[in-house]
């Protein structure tokens, strides 16, 4: 699948491809990702913050490079914690580069990567660093096949692999950051500390903790994200702001240069959003069964906050999200 979004600037070096079929996994979305022009001059790319921990799986004959504000740069297949890149200052550039990028929810991630998200914020690491042999071994294995199917599916083996061996956490914990979600940023910690039975403070510590940031400041990237895929999207600034829960324009633009490094006007067109899953213009790139949840036991928010139901709704309406997965029905 081509990159390039109708009506924008070309991102010129990537070809992006997506599973046929969503992830089994809760928590889990993957892509694939190659340089379009192979031997080309390196080019490189800002990373736009996104409320995932990302793990990139490397195979190509090249070698991405992830460089941050500071000078630091990682090689390889890596690990980056949740938001990772905020003011805009990390970059990833490299040639001949091929892999499988893996979004993890950070309720997933400790289980899967074997550290916690709270002891990733604001950080990338070499992937050899924590699974240390297995990471060779894999990217011998995706090396190896021939597909994009055959390296989704070895991918998910693994991660579905590591994660029954892994920790989990605390289902508040899991509760607090999916109702984050559902609501879009426009949550107040009070509030989820009361749903979930527990004071603000410990709220704030075992959520830090778990997921790798503050209930505020997860609040804060999730809203951020989705304006910026809206902006993406070709919405006007001033209805984002609006319908987004910040004060005004202006707190939209101070918020986006935060996060980005840029402006709202500006990032619509950093590349690595026109190659993001939720930036493709979408609905004719995909089957609607795709947004279908497909978890074996999902979890629907109904009647008041917190209420919540097993049951999976006859109709397909669309407008409802499983609180594992984020996918509606």
């Amino acid at each position: 699948m081509r990159s390039t979004v109708p009506g924008r600037a070309d991102p010129a070096v990537w070809d992006a491809t997506r599973p046929r079929s969503p992830s089994r996994m809760p928590g889990v979305t993957m892509a694939g990702f190659r340089a379009r022009d192979p031997g080309t001059a390196a080019v490189g790319h800002r990373l736009v913050p996104y409320p995932a921990v990302t793990l990139a799986l490397e195979f190509g004959a090249g070698t991405p490079v992830v460089a941050d504000a500071a000078g630091q740069q990682r090689r390889g297949s890596l690990v980056a914690g949740l938001g990772f890149g905020v003011g805009g200052a990390v970059w990833v550039r490299g040639e001949d580069v091929e892999c499988v990028q893996v979004r993890l929810s950070p309720v997933v991630a400790h289980a899967v990567l074997g550290v916690a998200p709270g002891e990733l914020d604001g950080v990338v690491l070499a992937l050899d660093e924590l699974w240390g042999r297995e990471a060779s071994r894999i990217r011998a294995r995706l090396a190896e096949v021939s597909s994009w199917e055959q390296r989704f599916a070895l991918t998910e083996t693994l991660l579905a692999r590591r994660r029954a061996a892994g920790s989990s956490v605390a289902p508040e914990v899991a509760w607090a950051w999916h109702r984050i979600l559902v609501g879009r940023g426009l949550v107040r910690v009070d509030g989820l500390a009361a749903e979930v039975g527990w004071s603000r403070k410990r709220l704030w510590s075992r959520f830090r903790a778990q997921i790798g940031l503050s209930p505020k400041r997860a609040a804060r990237l999730v809203r951020f994200d989705r304006a910026a895929h809206r902006l993406v999207a070709g919405v006007g600034a001033a209805r984002v702001a609006a319908e987004g829960g910040y004060a005004d324009q202006s707190h939209l633009h101070r918020d986006v240069v935060a996060f980005a490094g840029v402006t709202p006007a500006t990032v619509v067109g950093e590349p690595w959003l026109a190659v993001d899953d939720v930036a493709w213009p979408g609905a004719q790139l995909r089957s609607p069964d795709e947004f279908r949840c497909r978890c074996p036991n999902p979890v629907w928010p109904s009647g008041g906050v917190g209420a919540r139901s097993t049951a999976l709704p006859a109709v397909a309406t669309g407008r409802r999200r499983c609180d594992l997965c984020g996918r509606g029905v």
